[in-house]
């Protein structure tokens, strides 16, 4: 390394990265702390109740959404930083290849006694040997100059690819500090809501955890299925028929499966499962495959809700989907017009 060069830290070692990733994202699952949460005023009708619990799992679902774009950018992040330190170690291997074979032609002129050439030819006693020697001599300084420039351009690589993980590493940083962000909003709202919920009897929180409509059972939404028979093709059927199986999972969030699930996690695994791979979040799977109109939805289409696309259930026929509602409530069947709806996708 040329001395006027600055020493840098670098943060490619071993697996520092990757531990250090590890324990941030482990972190990042551990916080609890909300900020900012008020207290339930104990004259809350079950209403009212009802209203203030629909209002914070609508904000946390928002949050969790965000969370799984950023966790999945996170794992990207930390993915190829992972490959860049692979690909520091073979480049930091080639240069120390190159130094020594610069080493070796070092050390064979500094025995060769480095003598000019003129003065070489002066002394000798065989011309027509010491021209042949100067003839191998200049070969080895045309290799020796090779030698010198593919070092000096190795140490330029590795220096632009060590700038790259610092780059990766900071964005890996900024992800990290996402998940943390959301995590706290997510456990604070959903604490909330089970607070307000605990001030509630039993028959009450009953009453509004099974909102109009959406009280199917399992045996009846098996009768149901059916539907998917009509689904536009094969693919879409599949994952109709997995989410069937699902009825009953609970909700769980950032879960995708098989045992959990959060709304967009529901959709992603039932496509999963009929080998189509979709985005992680809502506001990604809307646009995974063509737009439909409500007027034309067919078994196995996408349906989001709100205006910030928060929320995605699986149409399943009959005015009917079969989507992860909150922590309060399983995997089940509902009507679409039971939340505004935003729009729906065809996947392709």
């Amino acid at each position: 390394m040329p001395a006027h060069r600055k020493p840098r830290q670098r943060s490619l070692s071993g697996s520092t990265v990757r531990t250090a990733a590890t324990l941030a994202l482990a972190g990042a699952a551990s916080a609890t702390a909300f900020d900012g949460t008020g207290h339930a005023d104990p004259r809350l009708s079950p209403a009212e109740v009802k209203s203030k619990v629909d209002s914070l799992y609508r904000e946390a679902e928002t949050a969790t959404e965000k969370y799984n774009g950023a966790k999945e950018k996170a794992e990207k992040a930390e993915e190829k930083l992972g490959g860049l330190r692979d690909e520091a170690a073979r480049k930091t291997e080639k240069l120390n290849t190159a130094r020594n074979s610069l080493g070796s032609y070092a050390a064979a002129q500094y025995r060769a006694g480095g003598i000019d050439p003129s003065i070489q030819l002066a002394l000798s006693s065989d011309p027509d040997q010491f021209l042949d020697r100067a003839s191998r001599a200049d070969r080895a300084g045309s290799r020796q100059a090779m030698a010198v420039g593919e070092v000096r351009d190795r140490v330029r690589e590795l220096d632009r690819l060590h700038d790259r993980a610092d780059d990766r590493l900071d964005a890996l940083r900024t992800r990290q500090a996402e998940l943390r962000k959301h995590k706290k909003t997510i456990t604070g709202k959903l604490a909330e809501a089970k607070r307000l919920l605990s001030r509630l009897t039993a028959e009450q929180r009953a009453d509004l955890t099974a909102p109009s409509g959406d009280r199917a059972s399992r045996s009846t939404a098996r009768e149901a299925a059916p539907g998917a028979a009509k689904a536009p093709d094969s693919r879409a059927a599949s994952a109709v028929s997995y989410a069937y199986k699902a009825l009953g999972s609970p909700y769980v969030w950032g879960a995708t499966g098989p045992d959990a699930f959060d709304c967009s996690g529901l959709t992603q695994a039932a496509y999963r499962s009929a080998g189509v791979a979709l985005p992680r979040t809502t506001y990604a799977q809307i646009t995974a495959g063509k737009r439909v109109p409500r007027s034309e939805l067919r078994p196995g289409d996408l349906v989001f809700f709100y205006s910030g696309i928060s929320h995605v259930g699986l149409y399943v026929g009959n005015g009917q989907m079969i989507h992860a509602p909150n922590p309060s409530a399983p995997v089940r069947l509902a009507p679409i017009d039971q939340m505004p709806f935003a729009g729906a996708t065809r996947v392709s």
